[in-house]
């Protein structure tokens, strides 16, 4: 006994004065404030770490892939360094703790001996007490006296042992206004503060009967109450089972509350962790705000409890559950097995997808039977998705993936479904400039060719009749189940209307209808609905002259035109206005022979003639060899000038008539000369007449004269 004491009082002594004269609260405010001071130099460390991530990121999306050899050694290198860093961490800490734990042991072993030595130095005066009173005047213990009072020593000695700074166990016995009184066993009820039971939206959690854990912060005060602490037991419970996870390679679990510099804080029900950014998920995350609020399991990097510091990681665990899930992957990965993925990733060529520990490749060929435009129009990220293992590469641990090979084929059946020349109903799912691709069925599609929209109409591009959406009826042209094509017609659902418009305007019927078009080489006359007649620029006029059709007809004057030709073939419809008139060509040879001599104005003058306006709308050439021998005259001639000529050629076939100016100035001339010749002629026979008349006068009268005589 004498050296238990001895052991005792030297434990007491060998505590420090320091800690003896703080009390509960004081280094509860030193521990706050050395933990404050730990997670602001944590902060820092941790945003250092976060700035240089970003340079290190950037660099290695462009680095070779010997740079990139080489990042990574460094990488490792810096891990092996960080490793060595946190184990020395961790065993400094544990040193620490084991140290506490020591002074606590000593604490405790002193605080039972005292209690010990109380407790026997009570017993001998009570023994003595015993000794000294009068055996007579003591009245017979009964049994059952004797045994409420060996049940009373134990209570108190019970009630002894409580001490301050402990946590103890108790029963809620009742809730008043500002605190909650709690049964813990000793001679007067515990009072916890009613806040500790209040939650964010004002309710009290508490009611009577409930058993709470509470942290003995005071003995009775002057009113006789002892002071407990509910969340600070909490605190005590969370940083055993911190410390048991940091040494025991454990887990803890705790919510995500903030967003700070580097990383997150994480509540760990009562004190605050710090999860750095790098340490997020298996991948770096720009972005973490959807995060708070989450509740995750945790792996304790760091942990000081003295300075109240705890640094987490989620991509530990992350990456350990990634290994155990691909090395059950691997182990019953088969070709043709069907897995439950999540859509990890889209690009143009396809989608990769998550299968737990592995990514397999969906490629876009893969995803349907049917065209997909791009894989985004089906999926997005996150997506669960089934797929089928059609190859797998196990040393390269490559996996492709099918998503259409769950389902049959169901270009086996169109041959069935969609014969030739059936109508069939489906839905436009795209447009290209070459015609539209119909949905028939999911995974089988058919093409509407661009020449196969309208019978009539010139479509320049699907778009101007279909809109992605549009269900429409069309006809089978053509089957290639073995190249899963199908060729559609939207024109042949209605009768071609190229079959009946000969009936409907036979050749030689006279038309009427609004100019559509004006072009170089005719005039566009719309006929029917979608159907234009073309009158050629030969067959504008008989007789007048023109450059284009613009300076004769508007576009959308009503015009009239006789039906020349219909051809169903090529579609094509040719018209005339001019054969509305007869054709004043066709007699031009009798109404203008050659040697008439015709007078018109002159109405163009080229290099090579004149024309000359013979009739209305009817036109003759001087040619440049043929005008008149006076070339000063010749050359002052112009626009309007009246001129006459003679006609030396004329053809109705070829709607010419040739001019000359020339012949008939030499037909005139030689007119002129024969009239002169025959007025000489006249002349010299009327002076014979008289002479011989004379003379036969004068024989007559000698005759008479005789025969008188």
């Amino acid at each position: 006994m004498d050296g238990m004491e001895k052991t005792e009082l030297t434990n007491n002594h060998t505590q420090p004065e320091e800690e003896e004269s703080r009390s509960p609260a004081e280094e509860a405010q030193a521990e706050e404030a050395q933990a404050e001071e730990a997670q602001a130099e944590e902060a820092q460390a941790e945003e250092a770490q976060a700035e240089a991530a970003p340079a290190e990121v950037a660099t290695a999306e462009v680095a070779t892939p010997e740079e990139a050899q080489a990042e990574e050694a460094q990488a490792e290198a810096a891990q092996a360094e960080e490793a060595q860093a946190e184990e020395a961490q961790a065993e400094a800490a544990q040193a620490e703790e084991a140290q506490a734990e020591e002074a606590q042991a000593e604490a405790a072993q002193a605080e039972a001996a005292q209690a010990g030595e109380a407790q026997a130095e009570e017993a001998q005066a009570e023994e003595a007490m015993a000794m000294a009173a009068p055996s007579e005047s003591q009245p017979e213990q009964t049994s059952e006296e004797a045994e409420m009072e060996t049940m009373s020593e134990l209570y108190e000695e019970s009630l002894r042992r409580v001490q301050e700074g402990e946590v103890v166990k108790g029963r809620i016995v009742s809730i008043t206004k500002e605190f909650v009184m709690v049964d813990i066993g000793y001679k007067s009820e515990g009072q916890i503060p009613i806040h500790e039971f209040t939650n964010a939206e004002g309710e009290i959690t508490a009611q009577v009967g409930d058993a709470v854990e509470a942290l003995l912060e005071s003995r009775e005060d002057e009113e006789g109450a002892l002071m407990l602490s509910k969340n600070k037991a909490s605190k005590i419970k969370v940083w055993e089972e911190v410390s048991f996870a940091y040494h025991h390679d454990g887990m803890v679990e705790g919510t995500v509350v903030a967003k700070v510099k580097g990383g997150l804080s994480v509540d760990l029900g009562g004190i605050i962790g710090f999860l750095p950014g790098s340490q997020v998920d298996l991948n770096p995350m720009r972005h973490t705000d959807h995060l708070i609020g989450q509740r995750y399991t945790f792996k304790v990097l760091k942990f000081n409890r003295k300075r109240r510091n705890v640094v987490l990681s989620r991509r530990h665990l992350l990456e350990k559950a990634k290994t155990e899930a691909k090395a059950t992957l691997l182990a019953t990965l088969e070709e043709d097995k069907v897995l439950e993925g999540v859509v990890k990733n889209i690009t143009d060529y396809g989608i990769f997808v998550d299968l737990g520990g592995l990514d397999g490749l969906l490629h876009i060929t893969d995803l349907s039977y049917g065209r997909v435009r791009h894989p985004a129009d089906l999926y997005k990220v996150g997506d669960p998705i089934n797929v089928k293992v059609l190859s797998f590469d196990r040393e390269k641990e490559r996996i492709s993936l099918g998503l259409k090979q769950l389902t049959p084929d169901p270009w086996t059946t169109v041959g069935e479904k969609f014969p030739l020349g059936s109508r069939v109903t489906g839905r436009v799912v795209s447009l290209t400039d070459y015609g539209s691709f119909v949905e028939l069925d999911p995974g089988v599609e058919g093409l509407i060719h661009i020449s196969e929209m309208s019978w009539t109409r010139k479509i320049r591009h699907p778009s101007q009749i279909l809109t992605v959406g549009d269900v429409v009826e069309a006809t089978v042209l053509e089957l290639e189940p073995q190249r899963k094509r199908i060729s559609l017609s939207l024109k042949q659902v209605e009768p071609n209307p190229w079959e009946v418009i000969g009936e409907k305007y036979p050749v030689g019927s006279v038309i009427e209808g609004k100019i559509k078009n004006i072009t170089d080489f005719g005039i566009f006359i719309g006929i029917d609905e979608g159907i234009d007649g073309l009158v050629h620029i030969s067959d504008i006029s008989w007789t007048k002259r023109f450059k284009h059709p613009s300076e004769l007809y508007k576009k959308g004057q009503v015009v009239q035109a006789k039906v020349l030709f219909i051809d169903k073939d090529n579609e094509r419809f040719s018209l005339s206005i001019k054969d509305l008139n007869l054709n004043p060509w066709q007699s031009i040879d009798q109404k203008f022979p050659v040697g008439f001599t015709v007078t018109g104005p002159i109405t163009n003058i080229t290099d090579f003639g004149l024309f000359v306006e013979v009739e209305e709308g009817i036109e003759g050439l001087v040619h440049i060899s043929e005008i008149g021998r006076d070339k000063q005259k010749m050359a002052g001639l112009k626009v309007g000038d009246p001129i006459k000529a003679k006609v030396i050629h004329s053809s109705p076939t070829e709607r010419r008539i040739g001019l000359s100016i020339r012949r008939l100035e030499t037909d005139e001339e030689q007119s002129h000369y024969r009239d002169y010749l025959h007025t000489r002629q006249e002349a010299t026979s009327n002076l014979g007449e008289i002479l011989r008349e004379t003379l036969e006068e004068s024989e007559l009268k000698k005759l008479g004269n005789k025969d008188n005589g």
